[in-house]
């Protein structure tokens, strides 16, 4: 049985399951990715909730696993060598279960740096970016009187769609037939952006195609589905 001992996060969050990966999360769109990813590819896990609203990621325990302070994290058991590992930051993480497991992410080199693109223009831009809309149209910076940030972050977003519209025109997946964790790692993000923020009407959702199309099919997978209420908000 492999000893996480010697890792201060699994002090607040135990593991019942040790043999298992370990996530500490919460649903957000980015802490779904990786619960999507698990539950698509079938790799054993324990998820742990980590109440961002009560500032659990500030915690020292937490920290010793992510100095970013953000989740998701992960602590693998059965990493490199054997060895437990641990890793932060979303994107990494994707890319992380996609070649442990052989599966979300094709075998030909340049089909594979070609989805990684797409994982980096997600967490370069669409997340990033989605975020500040969501800020500035729904939470504390509505109250804001001068609107050209979220006149801003309303036009950007309209245009990262617009590349999102264009690279599915044509395609089922972001990669054509295969789905991959390029469409893992946007799924939660724009579900969040019409469904959380509300921001449809500001974004001119509607006048989009094949994008919802995308998303419907995504929203549909069984895995999708249990993802994107794991962990449990608590």
């Amino acid at each position: 049985m492999p000893d996480l001992s010697a890792f201060p996060i699994t002090q607040r969050w135990p593991a019942e399951h040790p043999d298992r990966l370990q996530i500490y999360s919460f649903p957000t769109p980015n802490g779904v990715k990786v619960s999507i990813a698990l539950e698509e590819t079938g790799l054993p896990y324990e998820a742990h909730t980590v109440k961002i609203g009560a500032n659990e990621t500030w915690t020292p325990e937490f920290l010793s696993l992510n100095p970013n302070g953000k989740i998701p994290a992960i602590l693998d058991p059965d990493g490199p060598g054997g060895q437990p590992f641990a890793l932060f930051e979303s994107g990494a993480i994707l890319l992380y279960l996609a070649e442990k497991t052989g599966q979300l992410i094709p075998r030909d080199p340049a089909r594979r740096m070609e989805t990684i693109q797409w994982v980096f223009f997600q967490m370069g831009g669409l997340g990033p970016i989605f975020g500040q809309l969501g800020f500035f149209h729904k939470f504390a910076g509505r109250e804001i009187e001068d609107k050209r940030p979220l006149h801003r972050y309303r036009d950007e977003s309209k245009r990262l769609l617009g590349v999102l519209e264009q690279r599915l025109d044509g395609r089922t997946w972001i990669m054509g037939d295969d789905y991959t964790i390029a469409d893992i790692s946007m799924l939660g993000w724009v579900r969040n952006l019409v469904g959380f923020y509300g921001a449809g009407d500001l974004v001119d959702y509607s006048s989009l195609k094949h994008v919802p199309a995308w998303l419907e099919r995504g929203l549909a997978r069984p895995a999708v589905q249990r993802g994107l209420d794991i962990p449990p908000r608590g």
